[in-house]
């Protein structure tokens, strides 16, 4: 038997640190009640799973802890970031707290300050705490990798990690701080009056920058772009919930200013709250956004809902829609500059808004107003309210080159007057529209218009922005400009199975589907040279040597496992898990391939209720053994659809049996199934996977070891989406993927 000491037990115990003004080295449990300044270096410190409890305790009023930039790392460079865990540094309550130049990573949660009042927290790095490994590939996404924000009465969103966390904070400032390449950036629950500026939060998969009953605040000079997933340049766009900045239930009163948010999944993702569906009553309402760049979205540049807004001064440039408003009334929408979109602005059910004064360049169709004959029936909102599209102002605007400037549909009341029209197809398009008065006396010329420059930066709002009353920028805030990556494409977007990439370090990517035979890869990152160093399974590349932006055309001697080195030198790089080498210090990259089933035989049955396959095992049976009513050989087992691609497929109430063989060289395995509804897997006969009841897109895994198997899947579809997917992996896997709806 082991005895423990009076020594050891104590190392065991929180330790309470009542320093002021001298330098203390970092312990696990260690409880600060008074300002420190940290000897530098790095901590390795593993954090306990749980939420409630954390590496460090800050606790008490007017505290100052100057990391003096020591690292608290929570779990190695070379973990997965779905391995990191629990929470590094912890503030209860107090007043005055101040936390300055740490860097923390390695940890779900990278701080959290609960009930604090004027809260400071400047200069610290927050960079590569939890993410989520991503399912989606670049041919079509996965169900598995959407979130959902709605609910967080009880923290939920802790369930998705953070850099920084606060709840029920109220006033002072978060600033100069960094969080990258996680999930979730600055996280906020009931926090209101903060000031919140010149912090770069950027390459997360989840949501920048996110608030949660969270009210006047001054979120400005923020660099929060590429925080996005659920984009594949020309393939997918849905976004998949993620955003540079959510702004959720009952968030008011809160001005937005001289931020670069640029290529979110949402620029802006702005939501009235569950209770407000409910009800009917408040909604996320009186926000300003002024003069804030937040284009290249692959969905919204911004999403304004159930509320009333003003967006003043704002870019939005490259995106599905400019503005989506369903639902916003008594909303101003002046002085924006939209340009390239499908849609300019879009607003259905909108009641009393003024839009006037924007630039609309190039996007599709510059505005569309209308009404659904049909609104959803779970909603309590529009049995509650006056949901009819109505009483606009449309004025003053300027369209250049747009096919349609004004697409309006059952709406009701309003004007449009004083626009100007150059270059455009249609002035209007209008439909089941009565009582709104349009003027025919508009401006319409086919040449320049003077004055009105459309690629303007926003460095100052656009010369139709009333600037009286809106903000002035601070003294020493970040400039749009300087975010150097903000004014790429779209197609700049590249999202990795860890999510969106940030070009910091070289990656090798296909130039169009990952499919393709011989596979074209550009080479990606900053500027420098490359050489090939190894490469297996491939017969040629098109050339051994080059420069990043090349073009690198594969052919592999084995399609189905094959892999290509380069060695990078050039500038500074910094890995995607935050291993910074110096410029020319080389740098290895790798793109490779494994699919070793090479032949898969599937064939799709139709079963009738009497043989649903969660209740009625032998007559589900029974179908599996009759004639399919489509059969299919393919060469990977990935199905993914709301509408059946096969004929003679329905929609609901189908299953699938797929087989194949596959050997596999010495070595660990692990088999990976994506399924939406149910799925179960034998090798070799045995049943090594099932996850046969209902559920929405999930993962599944089992290990399977070297050698020739026989595999069987069986997949049933009630109704809703398709997915079946199945992987062999090397090694052993287990990844959770992101957390789903609460």
């Amino acid at each position: 038997m082991r005895f423990l000491t009076l020594g050891m037990l104590l190392l065991l115990l929180p330790v309470a640190v009542a320093a002021q003004d001298r330098s203390v080295e970092l312990r696990r449990g260690m409880v600060i009640t008074s300002s420190i300044r940290v000897t530098p270096g790095v901590y390795q410190l593993a954090a306990s799973p749980s939420m409630d409890s954390a590496v460090l305790v800050i606790r008490g009023n007017d505290i100052t802890v100057d990391f003096a930039g020591a690292t608290l790392q929570g779990t190695p460079l070379s973990a997965h970031p779905d391995q990191a865990t629990g929470v590094a540094i912890r503030i209860d309550g107090g007043t005055n707290v101040h936390v300055i130049n740490a860097t923390v990573r390695g940890y779900k949660v990278g701080l959290i300050a609960r009930g604090t009042r004027n809260l400071v927290l400047a200069d610290n790095d927050f960079s590569h705490n939890w993410k989520a490994r991503l399912f989606s590939l670049i041919e079509h996404e996965s169900l598995v990798d959407w979130m959902s924000h709605h609910k967080n009465e009880q923290d939920e969103w802790l369930r998705f990690g953070a850099g920084i966390y606060l709840t029920d904070v109220r006033g002072g400032e978060i600033r100069g701080n960094r969080i990258v390449q996680g999930m979730e950036g600055l996280m906020m629950t009931r926090t209101d009056s903060v000031l919140i500026w010149n912090n770069t939060i950027e390459f997360n998969s989840g949501v920048g920058i996110g608030l949660y009953r969270s009210s006047y605040n001054r979120i400005m000079h923020n660099h929060a772009s590429y925080n996005v997933r659920g984009y594949s340049h020309g393939f997918f766009r849905r976004g998949q919930d993620s955003a540079d900045l959510l702004m959720y239930e009952q968030s008011s009163n809160n001005v937005v200013a001289f931020n670069s948010m640029t290529h979110g999944g949402d620029g802006l993702f702005l939501w009235a709250g569950q209770s407000t569906m409910d009800t009917g009553k408040g909604g996320s309402n009186d926000n300003l956004f002024y003069a804030n760049d937040f284009s290249f979205a692959p969905t919204n540049a911004m999403e304004a809902t159930f509320s009333r807004n003003r967006f003043i001064g704002n870019r939005a440039e490259g995106s599905d829609h400019g503005l989506w408003g369903g639902y916003s009334f008594d909303s101003e929408v002046a002085g924006n500059s939209f340009a390239g979109n499908r849609i300019g602005i879009a607003i259905e059910h909108g009641q009393n808004n003024r839009i006037t004064g924007n630039h609309f360049f190039l996007d599709s169709t510059a505005i569309y107003l209308w009404a659904n004959p049909i609104e959803p029936s779970e909603w309590a909102y529009p049995k509650t309210r006056d949901t009819r599209s109505r009483d606009y102002t449309v004025t003053d605007n300027a369209f250049l080159a747009n096919r349609v400037a004004l697409r309006i549909a059952n709406t009701f009341g309003g004007q449009a007057s004083g626009n100007q029209y150059i270059g455009v197809d249609s002035s209007y398009v209008v439909k089941d529209t009565s009582t709104i008065r349009l003027a025919q006396a508009d401006t319409v010329r086919m040449s320049g218009l003077p004055g009105v420059r459309f690629s303007d930066t926003l460095e100052t709002p656009p010369e139709y922005a009333d600037t009286t009353g809106m903000p002035s920028p601070l003294a020493g805030g970040l400039a749009l400009s300087a975010d150097s990556l903000a004014r790429m494409p779209r197609s700049a977007i590249i999202v990795d199975e860890w999510g969106p990439y940030d070009y910091r370090s070289p990656k090798l990517w296909p130039a169009d589907s990952s499919r393709t035979n011989p596979l074209k890869l550009r080479v990606l990152g900053p500027a420098g040279s490359w050489t090939v160093v190894s490469k297996r399974g491939v017969a040629s590349v098109s050339k051994e040597r080059g420069v990043v932006n090349d073009t690198v055309v594969v052919t592999p001697a084995n399609p189905r496992d094959w892999d290509i080195t380069l060695e990078y030198r050039g500038g500074a790089t910094e890995s995607p898990r935050g291993e910074k080498r110096a410029a020319g210090v080389p740098y290895r990259f790798t793109y490779s391939v494994f699919e070793p089933v090479t032949t898969w035989n599937v064939a799709f049955h139709v079963y009738p209720d009497s043989a649903d396959p969660r209740t009625q095992a032998d007559r589900f049976a029974a179908v599996l053994r009759g004639t399919p009513v489509a059969t299919q050989t393919v060469p990977r087992l990935d199905y993914m659809w709301y509408r059946p691609t096969i004929p003679n497929v329905p929609q609901a109430k189908f299953a699938a049996v797929a087989t194949a063989t596959v050997t596999l060289a010495a070595g660990d395995y692990t088999l990976r199934t994506i399924s939406d509804d149910g799925v179960r897997v034998f090798v070799d006969g045995k049943m090594v996977i099932d996850d046969w009841k209902g559920h929405e897109s999930a993962l599944a895994y089992a290990p399977i070891s070297a050698g020739r198997h026989e595999i069987r899947v069986e997949y049933y579809q009630i109704d809703g989406w398709t997915e079946l997917r199945l992987d062999i992996l090397r090694g052993r896997q287990d990844s959770a993927g992101s957390p789903g709806p609460h």
